[in-house]
């Protein structure tokens, strides 16, 4: 193999890096045992999954929550915490009885009550919990174990909308909390038990296997299945540099990165003792989201100058460099989901139109308003794309900044509605894992309901008509017909600016195996270490 200047400096750094690694990480880093799985995943620092959409919290509450149904690999709802359901002959009532063995990682057991009321919590925040409630006439308790979902109205798609991003279960007096105050417990009844006691904020976090656990017989697909756990601790280490992080998975000292950096696949590629593995082979939509409520993007004319600025290529390049595993992308519902279209995409141009967008922006009324930009520092890929676009935006003559943190700030301040001057933002860059795209009714990015929709606030009623028509159609065709027509809406209103579609691999030492490959979320059970 020859290897070139460019990679042989980038191997180089490496090396470095790996060197320069402080002791006290070193020490950090160190595996237990070989039933100690250490795991770079990010900065975890929202437990609750109704609080936040966030991957990491995502992920958190995968290990220690159960859930009532799970999708498969071929993304179809199937039954989890649920032994046996039913459906009246009206369609209105469905019946769902828990299986045998759930329990609490405090030793008490789990009950139809807890499920009620984690419905009803998760159902305030998310579409498809929103969706159920304006269907539904009551939720409640049969019995210890059974529990019911009375309909004013036939909802063919419940199943997926209790998979598709649904509720994760927890116990009853977690869940009578407020959708908006933080469940701190952490005590669910999934395959992981989070150890409190070696939690380390802004450091490293530890699960340790739930002995108790009791598994579905079937074998493990997707998110669904028998959750078989493999190994005796997971250790998530908070390591917000990218070459840190290579460097300790180099030396052995953590055995999985969840995102490498993309300047330095060369180096693991290279590495015998490395491999890179994309559990998302669908991969991700990356995007601008925009704020609706404050000036300058409260005026239409500016959101639609973004998407004549932004050079899908250009981003892409910024955030991954050359790469196999980017691609650009014009439809709201990705580049290959079922009802993916080409409906309005007449403003995407091979390297952008910044006269366009100069021209918009004048038209907006724009007089020089501070553009703050939402900048993740320990995201490699995002914090690039997010300078680009502050670079491009000052070209235009737009006043941009950025305002850096690492991603767990990114969380925190991007809730806040108000004013720059009151703390607020403009933009910020995320991603979409593109299977969860034409999901209408659970992605959470796709409403346009105002106070009530993602970040950004986007609201047009005319779109939210479209989308209530969705759970109700009964075929592809249907739906693709209805996603044009949104489509339509959507890039005349532009809530949000695509930025290039991308896979992103992990990086882990060739010892892990056997992990989950699914979108968005990681799934600790399965894997294990030779």
């Amino acid at each position: 193999m020859t290897i070139s200047r460019r990679n042989l400096f980038k191997a180089g750094m490496a090396a470095g890096a790996a060197l320069s690694i402080p002791s006290v990480l070193r020490a950090q880093t160190a595996p237990a045992d070989a039933r100690t799985v250490r795991m770079a995943l990010g900065g975890l620092q929202i437990f609750d999954p109704v609080l936040t959409t966030s991957t990491d919290t995502g992920s958190h509450a995968l290990a220690i929550y159960d859930t009532l149904f799970g999708i498969d690999s071929k993304f179809a709802p199937q039954p989890q915490m649920v032994e046996k359901w039913n459906i009246s002959d009206d369609k209105k009532t469905y019946t769902f009885q828990l299986r045998d063995g759930l329990g609490w990682h405090d030793g008490t057991s789990v009950t139809a009550a807890d499920c009620v009321a984690s419905i009803r919590r998760w159902a305030q925040v998310t579409p498809g919990g929103q969706l159920l409630m304006e269907r539904a006439s009551n939720i409640s308790k049969r019995d210890d174990k059974t529990f019911a979902v009375a309909l004013k109205e036939p909802l063919g798609v419940l199943l997926d909308l209790l998979a598709f991003q649904g509720p994760f279960i927890m116990r009853e007096k977690d869940a009578n909390r407020p959708a908006t105050e933080q469940v701190t417990a952490n005590i669910g009844s999934g395959p992981f038990k989070f150890n409190q006691a070696l939690a380390k904020p802004g450091a490293s976090f530890t699960y340790d296997r739930n002995e108790k656990y009791v598994p579905r017989s079937e074998p493990a697909d997707g998110f669904a299945g028998g959750k078989i756990v493999k190994v005796d601790r997971v250790i998530w280490d908070n390591i917000a540099d990218p070459q840190t992080a290579l460097a300790a998975l180099q030396a052995g000292e953590i055995d999985f990165v969840w995102t490498a950096p993309a300047d330095l696949f060369a180096v693991i590629e290279s590495d015998p003792n490395l491999a890179l593995q994309a559990l998302d082979k669908t991969g991700e939509d990356m995007f601008v989201r925009i704020n609706c409520l404050q000036k300058p993007f409260d005026n239409v004319k500016a959101r639609q100058a973004l998407l004549h600025l932004v050079d899908q290529e250009s981003m892409l390049r910024a955030a991954f460099g050359e790469s196999k595993y980017v691609n650009t992308v014009t439809s709201m519902f990705g580049n290959e989901t079922p009802v993916s279209n080409d409906e309005n995409t007449g403003w995407f141009k091979k390297g952008g139109d910044p006269e366009k967008a100069k021209e918009l922006f004048k038209e907006a009324g724009y007089a020089g308003e501070k553009v703050v930009i939402l900048q993740a520092t320990d995201s490699a890929l995002f914090s690039n794309a997010s300078e680009l676009l502050a670079a491009t935006l000052r070209k235009i003559g737009v006043n941009a900044e950025l305002a850096p943190s690492d991603w767990g700030g990114l969380v925190a301040r991007r809730k806040n509605k108000g004013s720059i001057v009151d703390g607020g933002w403009s933009l910020f860059i995320s991603s979409d894992a593109e299977a969860t795209t034409g999901q209408v009714v659970s992605a959470v990015t796709l409403p346009m309901n105002g106070e009530q929709a993602w970040y950004g606030w986007p609201q047009n009623d005319e779109y939210e008509a479209l989308r209530a028509k969705w759970a109700d159609l009964e075929t592809l065709e249907e739906r693709k017909a209805l996603a044009r027509e949104m489509q339509q809406i959507w890039w005349d209103y532009v809530p949000q600016v695509l930025a290039g579609q991308y896979v992103a691999p992990s990086a882990r030492r060739k010892t892990l195996t056997g992990f989950i490959e699914m979108p968005a979320l990681i799934a600790m059970w399965n894997m294990k270490k030779g």
